[in-house]
């Protein structure tokens, strides 16, 4: 590496799920747009790993094209699941094998996050619900990683620590037990007459609207119980600066990853399949190059 490979600054690459709902892909976007206002030094790019445009390879190219030789990754999610664990490491994988010289820094996955919570309650508020007589009911996406679906538990639990609401129950929409009726059920159950519905997504998108959708569905059968419908926490101020302090933690190389619980380095019951399984990306329908290591298989999950 020349002395002035050194010294310039990594590059950001902001890695996306993607979404059909075309709000949620512009939202990401627009997001990649203000990271790349706030450091102008700082080459930005952002890509996803499949379903919306541009895919991440493209994102890579993009960087590259621009001299960009030391590249930190950051995922865009909230909890370490699949696409963190495997998926985007697996990609990064290929983009290394595709360009030779590139190296990548990964960061880790965005909560929970204090500043997040905060951002939570405030959509909480937003609806007009007093904390002491609101039962908020936190909505993840579900994974079939328990470990996961426990960073959602924790994220309801920081959430109800100190803020004075009168319980913050959990449920998932999709992959994951208990669905958006059942945590409503078990909200009436403790006692709730007004439940917030707070959806644990960055923008909107399929995923969110289909919340709201079930729990209007199941307020419109339980007349008795107070339903409102809080809001994403979208592209705010606080997300932008949580990105930049992951990415500075991939840089220094200050990755506090949490595998205590991993399904791949931890046989936990149900799950022992999971185990040290060899990863490998999506492959994105917009990315032309894919078929040349489509039957290669990614490095087994090490974080």
């Amino acid at each position: 590496m020349t002395p002035a490979a050194r010294t310039e600054p990594h590059a950001l690459l902001l890695v996306g799920h993607g979404t059909r709902d075309a709000r949620g892909a512009e939202a990401f976007r627009s997001l990649v747009r203000d990271l790349a206002g706030r450091r102008p030094e700082v080459p930005v790019a952002g890509g996803f790993i499949e379903l919306s445009a541009p895919p991440l390879t493209d994102a890579v190219a993009e960087l590259t094209a621009r001299g960009a030789r030391r590249i930190a990754a950051v995922p865009l999610m909230l909890v370490a699941a699949g696409h963190a664990k495997g998926d985007i490491p697996a990609a990064l994988a290929r983009e290394r094998r595709r360009r030779p010289g590139t190296s990548f820094a990964y960061g880790r996955p965005l909560g929970p996050h204090p500043a997040l919570l905060d951002v939570l309650d405030r959509r909480v508020a937003a609806v007009g619900a007093e904390p002491a007589a609101t039962t908020v009911l936190l909505v993840g996406r579900g994974s079939t990683d328990p470990d996961a679906n426990s960073e959602v538990y924790k994220a309801a639990r920081l959430l109800w620590e100190g803020r004075g609401h009168a319980g913050v129950e959990t449920a998932f929409v999709s992959l994951a037990a208990p669905d958006v009726p059942a945590g409503l059920d078990r909200c009436r159950a403790l006692g709730a007459r007004r439940i917030v519905v707070l959806p644990y997504f960055l923008f909107t998108g399929v995923l969110p609207d289909r919340v709201h959708r079930q729990a209007a569905a199941w307020a419109a059968t339980h007349r008795d119980v107070d339903v409102r419908h809080a809001e994403v926490i979208g592209p705010v101020e606080e997300l932008a600066d949580l990105v930049w302090e992951r990415y500075r933690e991939a840089v220094e190389g200050d990755i506090r990853m949490n595998c205590d619980a991993c399904a791949y380095r931890i046989a936990l019951p149900g799950f022992t399949d999971k185990v040290g399984r060899a990863q490998q990306p999506h492959h994105h329908p917009d990315d032309h190059d894919h078929d040349h290591d489509h039957h290669r298989h990614g490095r087994a999950h090490t974080h």
